[in-house]
């Protein structure tokens, strides 16, 4: 039962997992905030269908072509929502859903031909964190850095327009590592599990980013000793993790 147990194949994983904790579980906290509760969902699945665009150009995987392809259309999918912020604020989470569904369905259309479709959207939803390339996640890292320094220097001023671009730069690189469902509960678990906890913000947010970090530990331990993929045990034990921080009493 131990085999699975390499720490060459899970201390990449469990990196890439801090790193996308990072910078998720501060937006996670300012998305439940907002109550723009899917607008990871939507930016994810539009980044994903840049990717999936790229793909079917026959550019490289792993080439700076498909990041720019793929952070282009999140960033367009960004302004679009800080649009709808500011014109159709009481609709926005509604719209926000139509365009998750538009780019998720229009990401099934393009693969409809492909003979590897349906491992391409299998790879984009569940992801694939146990074979993360390390040297890819050092790009990640100045790429969440920088935007960790600038949501903090700057986190008066990051209003509208300015969030969204942050939001999206950041779910552009974590979709790709870990997939659309560990975005999504990366963002909204940690944050929801320690939303009616009284304490500070500073407090608050070490309590999300332990919930994250048992979380992923758990999940990659069970996956690998399970052998189950490892993107869903990891969605379960951050699950798990934020319902038994909910019965945890904090002062």
């Amino acid at each position: 039962m131990t085999e699975g147990l390499d720490i060459g194949i899970l201390g990449p994983a469990f990196l890439a997992g801090l790193l996308v904790l990072a910078t998720h579980v501060p937006l996670g906290q300012e998305v439940l905030r907002r109550g723009i509760i899917f607008i990871d969902l939507a930016i994810a699945q539009i980044a994903g269908l840049g990717v999936i665009a790229a793909h079917g150009f026959g550019l490289d995987p792993n080439g700076w072509r498909v990041q720019l392809i793929a952070g282009g259309s999140a960033l367009l999918g960004a302004l679009l929502l800080a649009w709808t912020e500011r014109r159709w604020q009481a609709g926005q989470e509604a719209l926000i859903g139509v365009i998750f569904v538009i780019a998720a369905t229009t990401g099934i259309l393009m693969l409809a031909n492909n003979p590897h479709g349906g491992e391409h959207l299998q790879a984009l939803l569940s992801g694939q964190i146990l074979w993360v390339d390390i040297h890819a996640l050092i790009w990640v890292a100045l790429l969440y850095a920088m935007l960790l320094i600038l949501g903090w220097y700057f986190r008066q001023r990051l209003q509208g327009a300015g969030f969204y671009l942050i939001f999206a730069l950041a779910v552009t690189a974590s979709v790709q590592l870990v997939g659309v469902y560990l975005v999504f509960s990366s963002l909204i678990i940690p944050a929801l599990a320690t939303l009616r906890k009284r304490l500070s913000g500073r407090r608050r947010l070490i309590a999300g980013y332990l919930i994250g970090v048992l979380g992923y530990g758990a999940g990659l331990l069970v996956s690998a000793v399970t052998d189950l993929p490892s993107g869903p045990v990891i969605v379960w034990a951050l699950a798990v993790t934020g319902i038994l921080a909910q019965l945890v009493r904090l002062r």
